[in-house]
């Protein structure tokens, strides 16, 4: 081939290179283009991640805030009885309808009574009381006065002869009479003998409060009125003020902080009792506080420390009145004493249990976060989370009144393999919830406290909940709606000591006006050698 025609097939190939270069830009270019598509692609799909996150974290949000939300409302419009209905029944106004009911009843009853007396041309007495077949019968206890009812005669108006008793219809009121104030005159004659001129004299009785005016009776009064029924002192200056007794609130200030004083070795003494125990209850409740100077007040804490249902001896119940909720309080009234406490989540109890004492929690708290979620919007995974908490309530319940060594002998063979079944079930349900809804913390609340929710299967005297120490607090939780605040430490000390007194009497079945009233007559002369004979305990009954 001459130069001439390798010139020609050169010349001819140049178009083709070129076009083949295009192309290959062009693929380029192409190839460029895809990749940038794909990179905003995966910047999309990152960014839908993140919306979506977002929308998932919002939506817990809701969640959260509208749980808080019918919460509030429960409290505020609901029963606090937390009382699993399946049919989702709500028991407002209950004793409003009781006395329309009541209402109704009456006005239906005076309607037939009205027509029985139209249509009855007779004149036969009636000599039947009604029945009343759905009433209580009164207490025993309860001092009777007897109303007989006899006919002005006894002979037959017909033919003159006596008649004879054939039965007696009974029917039984109740009654009452108000406080009635008194006074009680003593006096102190002195004989004198001429002779050798001796004198004599009885010893006058001792009296709590030396040159008062009260006696134990009224002072008791006072205490019970407004540690137990919770009126406060300007209210008896009122009910006083009705009999025509003028009682200054200051007066009564006076003997309370009297009686204080002299209750307190029996407060010391219950305390001294507690700490012998082997298994408590702690509770705390906030109080407010008056803040002397600005006219404001500032909030304390009552603790309550209470011993457990099963444990041989009778029940104590112990108040200890603080300024703060720190842990510290509860450290230094338990200092030195090693056992099991039964207590809620609260983190000012954690400390303590590196101390060498077990912690035992309360399945009631635990069932209390799935209660709440059910109430906001009931759902299939609460109601079965209800329905298993149900199932080891039920047969605590059928154990109520076995021995300790049977109750233990029946969780363990019931209660822990239904307490088993239960956890897997919960694990099972946390992996299928999202992280920081109102479920999850319901999940998370009970899976992270499992060891000491389900610890109380393995013993026959630890109990299922703290239920025991709540109890103990709600009439002070009731109270505070009367007193609303306390004036000062010393007195919010005070009342936790008296608190403590009558609370546990109530635990022991005492009528705590009963204890009180023999207890002040007695406490003047009384040795304190024999202190526990006043304590308001019952004989210890073993289980």
């Amino acid at each position: 081939m001459n130069s001439n025609e390798e010139l020609l097939i050169s010349h001819a190939r140049t178009p083709l290179a070129e076009t083949v270069q295009d192309l290959l830009a062009q693929i380029k270019n192409r190839d460029q283009e895809i990749l940038r598509h794909q990179q905003e692609l995966q910047a999309k799909q990152k960014e839908i991640l993140g919306k979506n996150q977002d929308i998932l974290a919002r939506d817990a949000h809701i969640q959260r805030l509208s749980a808080e939300l019918a919460h509030l409302k429960r409290i505020k419009f609901v029963q606090t009885r937390e009382a699993f209905k399946a049919a989702g029944q709500d028991e407002l106004f209950g004793d409003t309808l009781d006395a329309d009911l009541a209402e109704i009843t009456a006005q239906i009853q005076a309607t037939n009574a009205t027509t029985e007396e139209t249509a009855d041309t007779g004149n036969n007495p009636k000599t039947s009381p009604r029945k009343h077949p759905g009433r209580k019968p009164l207490p025993p206890e309860l001092p009777r006065v007897e109303h007989r009812h006899d006919p002005d005669s006894c002979t037959c108006g017909k033919c003159g002869k006596d008649m004879v008793l054939i039965r007696e219809d009974v029917t039984e009121i109740l009654d009452v009479v108000p406080a009635q104030f008194f006074v009680q005159k003593h006096i102190y004659p002195q004989y004198a003998c001429r002779g050798c001129e001796t004198v004599e004299a009885v010893p006058s009785v001792p009296a709590l409060i030396e040159g008062g005016m009260a006696s134990p009776g009224v002072l008791t009064w006072v205490m019970i009125s407004k540690f137990a029924d919770h009126l406060p002192l300007y209210r008896l200056e009122q009910i006083a003020a009705r009999s025509g007794l003028e009682l200054s609130r200051s007066t009564m200030g006076d003997w309370v902080g009297r009686v204080g004083v002299a209750l307190r070795p029996l407060v010391d003494r219950l305390r001294e009792m507690l700490l012998q125990r082997n298994t408590l209850h702690a509770d705390e409740t906030p109080v407010r506080q008056l803040d002397p100077g600005g006219g404001k007040t500032k909030r304390a804490y009552l603790w309550a420390y209470c011993s457990a249902q099963w444990e041989t001896g009778p029940p104590i119940l112990v108040f200890d009145y603080q300024t703060s909720r720190q842990g510290v309080h509860a450290k230094n009234f338990l200092e030195g004493w090693k056992g099991n406490l039964v207590v809620d989540d609260y983190s000012g109890y954690k400390h303590l249990f590196a101390t060498g004492i077990t912690e035992l929690g309360c399945m009631a708290h635990a069932r209390r976060k799935f209660f709440d979620l059910h109430a906001q919007q009931p759902r299939p995974v609460t109601a079965q989370a209800l329905t298993w908490i149900g199932k080891l309530y039920d047969l605590e319940r059928e154990w109520q009144d076995v021995t300790v060594e049977q109750r233990a002998q029946l969780r363990q063979e019931h209660s822990q393999p239904l307490l088993v079944q239960y956890n897997a079930w919960l694990w099972e349900q946390r992996r299928n919830t999202a992280n920081g809804s109102g479920l999850a913390k319901a999940l998370d609340y009970t899976l992270n406290r499992w060891d000491a929710l389900a610890r109380y299967a393995t013993r026959g005297d630890w109990p299922i909940d703290n239920n025991r120490a709540e109890n103990t607090i709600r009439p002070i939780a009731i109270g505070k709606k009367n007193w609303m605040f306390v004036g000062s430490e010393r007195a919010g000390v005070r009342a936790a000591a008296i608190q403590t007194l009558l609370e546990t009497a109530k635990l022991n079945g005492i009528e705590p006006y009963a204890w009180l009233k023999d207890t002040l007559e007695k406490l003047p002369a009384w040795s304190n050698t024999r202190l526990d004979e006043l304590l308001p305990l019952r004989p210890a009954i073993s289980t």
